[in-house]
Parts: C-alpha cells; sequence; structure tokens
C-alpha cells in the first residue's frame, strides 16, 4: 500500500486538521500560519503543526515569501490522494460554516494578495468583535 496514503489518512485523522484541510481545499487558496491561526483560533505552535503534518503527508506544499511560509493544496498528487481530497472536499459545509466566513474575513485583510498581518492583531481582533 502506498505509504503516502497512509499518512495523509493519519494527518487527516484528527479534528483540527482535518478542518483545516477541508478548508484549504474549499477556498482553494494559500495561507499562512498566522492566518490559520486567526481562522481556527489554535496557538501558533498547533496551527503550525497541523499545517506542517499536512505537509509531511504529501497534502499541501510549502513556499517562503519573505518572513511567511505559505501551504498549499498540492498540485501532483497519485490518484488516491485526489479520492482523498474528493471525499474531504465533498464534506457538508453545515460543520464548518464559522471557519469559513473567519477564513474569507481573514483573507480580505491581504494586500496585493499578500499576508501583511501578524496573528491576534488588533486589526483582526476589531474585525472579528
Amino acid at each position: 500500500m502506498n505509504e503516502n496514503y497512509i499518512d495523509a489518512l493519519k494527518a487527516l485523522a484528527e479534528p483540527n486538521r482535518l478542518r483545516l484541510f477541508w478548508l484549504l481545499v474549499q477556498v482553494n487558496q494559500r495561507i499562512t500560519v498566522a492566518e490559520a491561526m486567526d481562522v481556527t483560533g489554535d496557538t501558533q505552535y498547533n496551527a503550525s503543526r497541523n499545517l506542517k503534518m499536512l505537509y509531511k503527508a504529501g497534502l499541501l506544499t510549502q513556499e517562503k515569501r519573505g518572513k511567511w511560509v505559505y501551504y498549499t493544496l498540492a498540485d501532483q498528487l497519485g490518484p488516491s490522494l485526489e479520492k482523498l481530497i474528493e471525499s474531504v472536499r465533498s464534506l457538508p459545509q453545515e460543520g464548518f460554516t464559522d471557519i469559513m466566513s473567519r477564513c474569507k474575513l481573514r483573507l480580505s485583510m491581504r494586500v496585493n494578495g499578500e499576508c501583511i498581518v501578524g496573528p491576534n492583531s488588533q486589526a483582526w481582533l476589531k474585525r472579528i468583535s
């Protein structure tokens, strides 16, 4: 059996990682750890760890741009991982409404498509209050 497929299943077995991955599948945009922290409410350690585990499982790619590391869906996946992504994409949206609205709000704070606001900034806290 494909080792990447097993790693991907293990990574998605944890609810917070599944939620974060579902979000990345739905918005199909790159996201920084700072943005993931604000959207999910996770600590820096947990958001970073979850994104890295999804990356190590082959589900995400990472790109460093300035002080930010952007994570996005991997585009060169085998057929089994493509099917796994499709199954995540088809999960009902009802359980993800809050995270999706927070993500759209957080991504709207970008300038020219780039993250410029750190986690838990005053600008973010004003937007969600």
